[in-house]
């Protein structure tokens, strides 16, 4: 049998994990974070999970990407963690039907902008339930 024709017994390779989502208390409650410490929000502007944030609003408030399946941490509710594609190919993480977020200029462990008006809509910092947080 030629080394072509020879079968394979290896396993097919696991998709590896994608981003961690987690949650953390902050001034605004306990709102979602990611394995880093960056905090993540949802923009109002947004009312199904296609994202609409991209060029200068997504260089302001870069999606939350992820390779793999993201894996829910301490608080997060499986069943409203998913995926969306992006028009790059990419794959943006999802929460409750929202497409996810960060903020281009905060620090590890805060949320500083919660609330915030830009790109045509409010950015809020997002509640383990879905919802924005308080």
């Amino acid at each position: 049998m030629s080394p072509a024709a020879e079968s394979s017994t290896e396993a097919p390779a696991a998709t590896p994990p994608g981003v961690t989502i987690t949650t953390a208390d902050t001034e605004y409650g306990r709102v979602l974070f990611d394995g880093s410490g960056q905090a993540i929000y949802l923009f109002d502007k947004e009312t199904t999970a296609v994202p609409d944030c991209y060029d200068d609003c997504a260089v302001a408030w870069p999606p939350v990407l992820t390779t793999g399946p993201a894996v829910p941490a301490d608080g997060v509710m499986t069943d409203l963690l998913a995926t969306t594609p992006r028009a790059d190919g990419s794959t943006q993480v999802t929460y409750a039907g929202h497409p996810l977020y960060y903020y281009a200029h905060e620090g590890k462990n805060e949320v500083t902008c919660h609330d915030v008006t830009e790109y045509g809509g409010r950015w809020l910092a997002v509640a383990p339930t879905g919802q924005p947080a308080a």
